[in-house]
């Protein structure tokens, strides 16, 4: 068989031409393409990635917000919880102080008012215990109650024991100026003499005496010198009653103000 060379050179050239036509005008910008493709693609993929950065960043900062709100949050529940409690405190205390005021003043009214009532009876206990004591006296022994009482001061000033009459003569050796004899009611002539008579026998003596009237006394004598006392006085048997009246009053009181503390306290 016999070669054609001329047929094969030109194959051979037509197949280079057709090689660097292809090249050059096929598989170049074909590269090109695939390049600009991959780096569009690397520039959308890096894009992507600070986006998702910036996304993550973002996230995390809402996040942080999102735990400094809550953490804020408990602490303002916290605080007004706080505040709401001492509040309620100072509420309650403040009830509480309006009252024990309320409680204070209202035993200070029935106090006050016990205090009068107590005085009033022992006021008018007296008077009738006077009252009978005199008409008693008047009826059964012929004299009055006041002079029922300069003879029984009278008969108690002879009847001083030893250290009394020494108490009293000291007393009356060292004073300056008259005895006082003071009385709930003022002392006839007579009975002044009665007084003085005994006292001028029991030591021997005349003694100076300045007499004087006192109701507060409450129906008695009292002889006084440089500090020195006698005295005799109805109130001494009195006293039984008075405490009568004291346990009385003292009851009613205790049932008042245990009446009144519930109310108050409500």
């Amino acid at each position: 068989m016999l070669i054609d060379w001329f047929t094969v050179g030109a194959q051979a050239l037509n197949f280079l031409v057709l090689v660097w036509l292809m090249k050059r005008f096929l598989y170049k910008p074909v590269l090109d393409a695939i390049d600009a493709r991959e780096k569009r693609i690397a520039l959308a993929l890096a894009d992507a990635a600070l986006k998702q950065a910036a996304a993550q960043k973002e996230r995390d900062e809402f996040q942080k917000k999102n735990d400094d709100i809550d953490r804020q949050r408990d602490q303002w529940l916290a605080q007004a919880k706080d505040e709401a409690r001492a509040e309620r405190q100072r509420l309650i205390d403040e009830a509480r102080t309006v009252a024990e005021t309320l409680r204070a003043k209202k035993l200070d009214a029935l106090t006050a008012e016990l205090q009068t009532l107590h005085q009033d009876i022992a006021r008018r206990s007296r008077e009738e215990v006077f009252a009978v004591a005199r008409k008693v006296l008047a009826d059964l022994a012929g004299m009055t109650l006041e002079a029922r009482m300069s003879e029984v001061f009278a008969r108690r000033l002879r009847a001083l024991d030893d250290a009394a009459k020494a108490g009293l003569a000291q007393a009356l050796k060292t004073a300056s100026g008259p005895v006082n004899v003071r009385s709930t009611f003022e002392l006839t002539a007579e009975q002044r003499a009665a007084v003085k008579r005994a006292l001028d026998e029991t030591f021997s003596d005349d003694i100076r005496i300045q007499f004087d009237t006192t109701p507060d006394l409450v129906g008695g004598i009292e002889l006084t010198a440089n500090g020195w006392q006698l005295a005799w006085n109805i109130a001494d048997y009195l006293a039984s009653l008075e405490q009568s009246v004291d346990d009385l009053v003292r009851e009613q009181s205790e049932r008042q103000v245990q009446t009144a503390a519930p109310e108050t306290a409500r």
